[in-house]
């Protein structure tokens, strides 16, 4: 919220320092800052808000020049895995088409739509992006928005659905109208990262939760997030939490980095033939 030309620290401090005044005439209780990148999280601390860390997964662009240059770094067994994952939705007769914002008509958003919904009623929720939304997202953000649309012979029987930047690929929602086997694994996380490499995209950040994405080549990442809690007694309390929730987090980011796919340098790339 600093433009880049003035004091970022300064003004970014005194942006709290107003926040907290907000939320303090107005009785709130709490205010909370999630996903802070690096200075931000800097100017929070000094602020005295709490800190509260989490891991995601995130996928890393190390100069690959090709996805299959890309499982040449995995060990045989997990690049095995991972051949024999695409391989099963070729052999579905499932191809991929890329849909930016702009090309995504009324029929494909419909689509679209009905494939992100029908994954949410299944789990018993209603989603709480609407049909609404995603016409919006395809006439504001245009080539921000991408979907990648599975396609069985011609007739659309899935999507993953994803933001962009030269920075980052964010995904997370995504919908199908059968259960295919493997399906879910290309749509979301192959695709994506194969779109990374393509387009030279630094990092692919796949969303929430989900141990699955490290044998695909995603890796523990911490992320962070502040907060300001008005009532000094239940400051200390979340505080004293925080402090014992980070440290769990940290052995737990360090115990599932010994579980990614990627070989050892020094290793030979191994035999993954069939």
């Amino acid at each position: 919220m600093v433009r880049p030309d003035l004091d970022q620290t300064t003004l970014a401090t005194r942006l709290l320092h107003e926040i907290e005044a907000h939320a303090s005439t107005r009785g709130m209780s709490s205010v909370h800052a999630l996903f802070l990148d690096e200075p931000a999280r800097a100017v929070c601390e000094r602020a005295n808000w709490l800190m509260r860390r989490d891991c995601q997964f995130h996928w890393t662009n190390r100069g690959y020049a090709s996805f299959d240059a890309y499982l040449d770094t995995f060990t045989a067994i997990k690049r095995k895995k991972a051949k024999r994952e695409r391989r099963r939705v070729a052999e579905a007769s499932i191809h991929f088409e890329t849909r930016m914002g702009g090309d995504l008509d009324k029929r494909t958003l419909d689509a679209v739509y009905a494939f992100h919904r029908d994954t949410f009623l299944r789990h018993g929720h209603e989603p709480y992006l609407t049909r609404a939304f995603f016409t919006e997202a395809a006439r504001t953000l245009g080539d921000a928005l991408m979907v990648k649309l599975a396609i069985h012979g011609r007739t659309p029987v899935a999507a993953a659905i994803f933001f962009w930047c030269q920075d980052a690929l964010f995904g997370r929602y995504w919908g199908a109208a059968a259960d295919y086997n493997s399906l879910h694994f290309e749509a979301c996380y192959h695709q994506g990262i194969e779109f990374c490499i393509e387009r030279g995209i630094a990092r692919f950040e796949p969303g929430t939760q989900g141990e699955h994405k490290v044998s695909r080549g995603f890796e523990p990442a911490i992320t962070w997030s502040a907060h300001y809690i008005a009532n000094r007694q239940f400051r200390n309390a979340i505080e004293e939490y925080l402090e014992r929730e980070g440290q769990a987090v940290d052995a737990y980011a360090e115990e599932i980095q010994e579980h990614v796919p990627y070989r050892d340098k020094r290793e030979p790339a191994g035999d993954d033939s069939p």
